[in-house]
């Protein structure tokens, strides 16, 4: 069963460009990333809440993911277009 995963944040005032291009830039590679499925943006410009939504095979994939890109500086200069840390929430998909 696959897992969703939530990181929501906020986007430091006059950010949104320089996050845009980066993401541009790095989203290639969490898409190839063993485990992951899907990664969709949300953006609220009058907020400047920020919303990833990914997909992914299981927890371990995703925490796997996590490591990887803090060793090597992803997720540091990820947060220094944010306000402060993601709040990240796992689901697990119910099928009904």
């Amino acid at each position: 069963m696959t897992i969703w995963v939530t990181l929501e944040m906020r986007v430091k005032d006059g950010a949104f460009n320089a996050l845009s291009a980066f993401l541009e830039e790095n989203l290639p590679n969490v898409r190839g990333f063993d485990g992951a499925l899907s990664v969709t943006l949300y953006y609220d410009a009058q907020t400047r809440a920020f919303l990833l939504h990914e997909e992914w095979l299981s927890r371990e994939h995703h925490q796997t993911y996590l490591a990887f890109i803090d060793e090597h500086g992803v997720m540091a200069a990820l947060l220094g277009f944010m306000e402060g840390p993601p709040k990240v929430t796992y689901y697990d998909r119910l099928v009904l």
